[in-house]
């Protein structure tokens, strides 16, 4: 299992301004951007009624996970199935792909299907939704802008237009409305071995330091 290194800033919609441009100078989007150089997520949290992802969040665990659902723009023909960790600051992702039909069964709490499955990962999470009773929490959306670099395999976002609801029914409903989380943007920085100085240098900010945000924490107050 491989974790890479990660760091995020709030920043402010400026900052988000005088990055793009740094940013773009010296790394390419992500191939997988619209013609602006964005898209959008949206994205399904699953928690248990203790709020246990939440709470090892806020208590600043080191050793945590959270399951997710997600897709992109409109796009429902690709979607993910997610399970982050996060150990002493690295992180890990795994994910495998599902359907819309599967995804509206999990969401209803029909999970046989999930047993049937040849992913590893599918069985790990009817496990967890059985015996830590998590449940479709959260829905959490922004807009993104990714740069990505070869050298140390570098990716950094800026997430902006950050918003969410609990109408967790309405995942796949393109007019669901967002309560959004005004003038927050985020900043996430992710690499294996190293990051290059010059990515340092682009995304320097004065007086911003590395802090431990989650958009999911942020839409849950």
């Amino acid at each position: 299992m491989k974790f890479r290194h990660e760091y995020k800033h709030q920043i402010n919609l400026s900052d988000v301004i005088q990055l793009k441009t740094r940013l773009g100078a010296v790394m390419e989007h992500d191939e997988h951007c619209n013609p602006d150089g964005t898209y959008f997520i949206k994205s399904l949290y699953f928690d248990n009624y203790r709020d246990k992802a939440l709470r090892e969040k806020l208590d600043g665990i080191n050793c945590r996970e959270k399951f997710r659902i997600r897709y992109y723009d409109t796009d429902t023909s690709f979607i993910r199935l997610e399970k982050k960790s996060k150990i002493d600051g690295m992180c890990h992702k795994e994910w495998v792909p599902v359907t819309k039909e599967q995804c509206e069964k999990i969401i209803r709490g029909d999970l046989a299907f999930l047993l049937e499955s040849n992913e590893n990962l599918m069985h790990e999470f009817y496990a967890k939704m059985q015996y830590q009773l998590l449940r479709p929490k959260a829905i959490v959306a922004y807009r993104r802008e990714c740069f990505v670099h070869p050298a140390g395999n570098v990716r950094v976002t800026l997430d902006s237009e950050i918003g969410g609801s609990y109408q967790v029914q309405e995942f796949f409903n393109p007019q669901l409305q967002f309560l959004r989380l005004s003038h927050t943007a985020i900043l996430e920085v992710k690499w294996d071995e190293y990051l290059p100085q010059f990515i340092r240098d682009a995304i320097q900010l004065k007086s911003r330091r590395s802090a431990a945000f989650s958009k999911y924490a942020a839409v849950r107050f």
